[in-house]
Parts: structure tokens; sequence; C-alpha cells
């Protein structure tokens, strides 16, 4: 069987402030998950913490760049050092964030082994938004969480899309984006880009188990994959504990089943989980669902029988996809395993969406 090992990655150096005199929460996910039991009920091994730099925005203004890059770029470096680690061990890596910033150490750590074994790994990016603005797309770039999937794809700042002259992490062509929601303000840039995508209501039109069937097919070029996955993906009248809750997501059900069939190959790397803030779920409720989907999502991991990681042989680098094999423009009716009520008519806990909280622009803007 293959065994986990639970890194934690606790930064939330990726995010703008949510008001002027406090720090994004989202540090504190990997403790709150913890303390629901998660690493016994996966039996997984401890692969520690690994502690961020202090949270500090300084002075920072629209047009300097993206906030904490230096700080971001040296967690990155020291993150994919204890991820290569971990699958150097033959484990499978669940890195628990911590906000989206934490994928740029994954990233880097894919493509060194890439480069090791000759060969290219991919990435599935399940996430309610594409974070996909860079510097050719918006007026200006500020928060890394908004921005990690432009990053790891080239598209930024040097210091941070290409750390030890590595770019882009992942190839456009090895990228599967699902969960967006279908209005996503990137995803005619995504499109254009050749990026595959399937946005939330394709996603229940197809069920999560053909989807996750789906993401595999797309990949079927590359050595292996990372999985990408931030829990606002989740619609907010079932999950709202997260910096921007956006309606039209999805289940719970949907999630597990989506996680369960993208980990069970041996193709799969590992996981991150990302963007939880435990400030908005005062009793743990949220926490508590959010272990009980993991585990029971990862449980093809541990399933006896189930083999270790293992990377394809390479193949040639395939022609960029066209365009239109996105999947925006006939989205589906949404379908859903069980109705997601408005969140305002539920009396759902925790706060409305404001937008996107990613961005670094003036916190009075919410």
């Amino acid at each position: 069987m293959r065994r986990i090992a639970v890194l934690d990655a606790p930064t939330n150096l990726g995010l703008r402030p949510p008001t002027l005199t406090s720090v994004p929460g989202c540090g504190k996910a990997p403790g709150a998950l913890r303390d629901h039991g998660l690493l016994a009920r996966l039996r997984a091994r401890d692969a520690g913490c690994l502690t961020p730099p202090r949270y500090d925005p300084e002075d920072w203004r629209p047009g300097d760049g993206v906030c904490h890059s230096r700080e971001i770029a040296d967690y990155s470096v020291a993150l994919a050092g204890r991820i290569g680690d971990i699958i150097d061990r033959g484990e499978f890596p669940v890195v628990l964030g911590g906000d989206c910033s934490v994928l740029l150490g994954s990233a880097l750590a894919m493509h060194r082994l890439g480069e090791s074994v000759g060969g290219r790994i991919g990435l599935i990016f399940v996430d309610g938004h594409s974070d996909f603005r860079h510097p050719g797309n918006a007026s200006y770039v500020g928060a890394a969480a908004g921005e990690d999937l432009a990053l790891v794809t080239g598209r930024g700042q040097a210091d941070l899309a290409a750390i030890e002259g590595r770019r882009p992490y992942f190839r456009d062509v090895d990228v599967v984006v699902l969960g967006i929601r279908a209005q996503d303000e990137y995803r005619l840039d995504l499109q254009a880009a050749g990026i595959v995508t399937r946005p939330v209501p394709a996603l229940r039109a197809e069920g999560a188990a053909r989807t996750a069937q789906w993401a595999h097919e797309q990949l079927a070029d590359c050595a292996g994959y990372w999985l990408h996955v931030d829990v606002d993906v989740l619609d907010p009248a079932v999950m709202p504990a997260v910096d921007a809750p956006d309606p039209g997501g999805i289940a719970f059900a949907e999630l597990e089943i989506l996680i369960a069939g993208l980990v069970d190959t041996p193709h799969c790397l590992g996981v991150e989980l990302t963007v939880f803030d435990p400030d908005y779920d005062p009793d743990g409720a949220y926490a508590a669902e959010i272990v009980n989907t993991l585990v029971a999502g990862l449980a093809p991991v541990t399933a006896p029988g189930a083999v270790p990681p293992k990377l394809l042989p390479p193949r040639p680098v395939p022609p960029p996809r066209p365009a239109a094999a996105a999947s925006f423009a006939e989205a589906a009716p949404e379908q859903s395993l069980s109705p997601v009520a408005d969140p305002s008519a539920a009396g759902v806990r925790g706060r409305s969406s404001s937008g996107d909280a990613d961005d670094l622009g003036p916190v009075a803007a919410g």
C-alpha cells in the first residue's frame, strides 16, 4: 500500500490583509485539520511543518509587483525540497496550506522531478477561480494566491515564475483546470492559451467520476501529475470559510468523488489543499467536513493493493491544443448530487463574497 506523508505549509503570504489590522487566517488551516484527527485517520506519517516568513505587506502599492515576492520565492524553494524528500521515500505527499501560493513550491518540486526522469509532470488544478491574473491581462498584480496558475505556467515576474531558471514549471498543454465558475474572469485567457477546463456546469453534467477520468486522459502524455485542490471550489452554501467565497460551486460529495478519482492511479504524485480559513469556522464544523471529505477522497491511496507512485516513460511534447478545446462557450445546465441552497436563505455561517479577495487592492474595497 502507499503511505501518505502530511506536510504543513501554513503560509498566508499570497493573500491581501482582510482588514488594516489583521492578517489572513488560512495559515491556521493545517492545525485546524489536524485537530480533527486527519493524520490518524489517514494512517499518515507526520512530515512536519515548514514555517513561513512573517506576513508584512509593509508599504506595498499597486504597480510594485507581487507582494511578499522574495519571501514567497524563498519559501517555495524550501517547500520544493521537502516535497521532493517525501517523494524520494516512495510516499504520497499531502500538503496542507496555507494559501494558493503553496502551488509555486509544489510546481518547482515537480519540475525538478520531471527533469530528473527526463519527462514532463502535469497539473490538475481544482479551484473555484482560475487564479490566472498576470501582467498581460491585468492593470497590476499583487497577491500571488490570485496569480498562482499564471505564475506556474511561466507568466509574470521572473523571481516567482522562473525560480532556479525553470520556466515554465508546467506547460500549458500539461494543465487541466476543474471547478472554476462558468463566468470566470480569465476564462477566455485560458481558452486562448489552450489550457483545457471543465467549469462547474460541465463538471456536474458529466459527473465527478467521469470528469476525473477525463482529466487523466488529458495528461496521458505526462510522466505523472500533481493535484491542487482549493476548497473554494465548494459552494459557499456548504463551505463559506474561505477568503473569496463565490456562488456556483460544487458539493462536498462531488469533491470527495473527484479527489478519489484523481488519486486512484500511481501517476498522481501528491496533493495540496489550500485556502481554508479557520477564522470563519469558530466551531470547527467546516474543518470536520473537510477532513471527512479528504479522508474518504484519499482512501484509494492507502487501500490494500495500491501501488507506489509511478512515473511513465517520457513521450514527445504534443503540439498546443486548439483554443476550441476549452469548454466555456456552451456550458451545460447545472446539476448536482444534492441541491446547493442559496447561502442567505439557508442561514449559512461565514461571510459573503466580496469579489476577488486574492487581489491586493485597497482593503476598504473588501
